[in-house]
């Protein structure tokens, strides 16, 4: 902890001296209307060494195995019972990029839904691929590639990562394309990733230099209307144009993130406090618990007893006060924090306590 909090201030000195960088649009904004679409299916991998579903536990799997022989002509006696240990069922997702065409290939991601032990060296069987919508944008099937490893034997067993999910690249083949016009009429809309009136004002600067006195205008922090070109040629070499145009993006919210499960703490470098007093002490208590025994007294006939006895110590420390200076720099900031002498649990609370007491001139997010 002490060598965390020696060098903390020294990386936060470090990027507090890299001053800040110009960025394209094209990473700051996208165009409205022009989105990736997410694409779901189900469907059964076969081919498993004995590592796939327990067909008595999910019996959804069996339903769906009688379901495919039904389909390829294949019919079952009434009442057969199917013992199968190759055939796992899964959900597969992928996602539909824009302005992809039919016949296009994207990557798949196949995750199991029942108790299969491992997908590795399983095959994806025909699988439609669905949209929001209900229609069907695509078809997978493949091989599946499982970056796990596991054994087991004599009751022990041993795993290297998750051998429940495996990737196909290009395991699927687009079938029907999502139409996605590049704005309506004369227009185009960009829309900021991070809603920022001083980034907008400065995004409608940069076109309207490079373009003309009016092509851009900003709607709100979020929404610029930019005046383009009717012909898709030109307009494509015009957004091809205004996408690398480089904008100083405005100074962020100042946000600390809080995570309240593992301790951690993140803050960027817009925080800022102001001078407060700030007292820390912490309660320790430690519980042992130590066997007694007890023997009779002689000639009483009775039994050695084996008792359990608990011993509880609670130790207080001494909270002194320490009085946190004004400070307008990340870097100031995590030194007079680090002064403290809190473990980042203490952290979030103290944090929280300067918030309320407006000494803390952030915003707090616990996630």
């Amino acid at each position: 902890m002490k060598l965390i909090a020696k060098i903390l201030p020294l990386v936060v000195a470090v990027l507090l001296a890299i001053p800040a960088q110009a960025e394209r649009i094209k990473d700051m904004a996208s165009v409205q209307g022009v989105r990736s679409n997410q694409l779901i299916g189900y469907g059964l991998v076969v081919g498993l060494d004995g590592s796939g579903d327990q067909t008595t536990q999910t019996p959804f799997t069996v339903q769906s195995i009688v379901s495919m022989l039904g389909q390829l002509g294949v019919n079952l006696p009434a009442g057969t019972s199917l013992q199968l240990k190759n055939v796992a069922a899964v959900t597969v997702t992928a996602t539909l990029p824009p302005f992809a065409k039919p016949g296009q290939t994207i990557d798949i991601t196949v995750s199991s839904i029942g108790n299969a032990k491992s997908l590795r060296g399983g095959t994806l069987m025909m699988t439609p691929l669905k949209g929001a919508d209900g229609q069907v944008y695509g078809m997978g099937q493949g091989n599946l590639m499982v970056g796990g490893a596991g054994a087991s034997a004599g009751g022990g067993s041993a795993q290297v990562n998750q051998l429940s999910v495996g990737r196909i690249p290009d395991g699927a083949t687009v079938e029907r394309a999502v139409e996605m016009p590049l704005g309506q009429g004369d227009y185009i809309t960009l829309e900021l990733k991070d809603s920022d009136y001083t980034t907008a004002s400065r995004v409608v600067a940069s076109i309207n230099r490079s373009f003309g006195e009016g092509t851009a205008n900003a709607e709100n922090g979020r929404v610029i209307k930019v005046l383009a070109p009717r012909n898709i040629n030109q307009r494509v070499s015009f957004l091809a144009h205004m996408e690398n145009l480089t904008v100083t993006p405005g100074e962020s919210l100042a946000k600390v993130i809080m995570n309240a499960r593992t301790g951690s703490i993140v803050m960027n470098k817009s925080v800022t406090v102001d001078t407060c007093a700030v007292a820390h002490g912490s309660l320790t208590v430690t519980i042992a618990s130590e066997p007694k025994v007890s023997q009779p007294a002689p000639l009483s006939k009775g039994e050695t007893v084996v008792a359990q006895q608990s011993r509880i110590d609670l130790k207080a420390e001494k909270g002194g006060l320490v009085m946190l200076p004004g400070s307008a720099s990340l870097n100031d900031v995590v030194k007079a924090l680090n002064a403290v002498g809190a473990t980042p649990q203490d952290l979030l609370t103290i944090l929280q306590a300067m918030k309320v007491a407006g000494a803390l001139h952030a915003e707090l997010e616990v996630i």
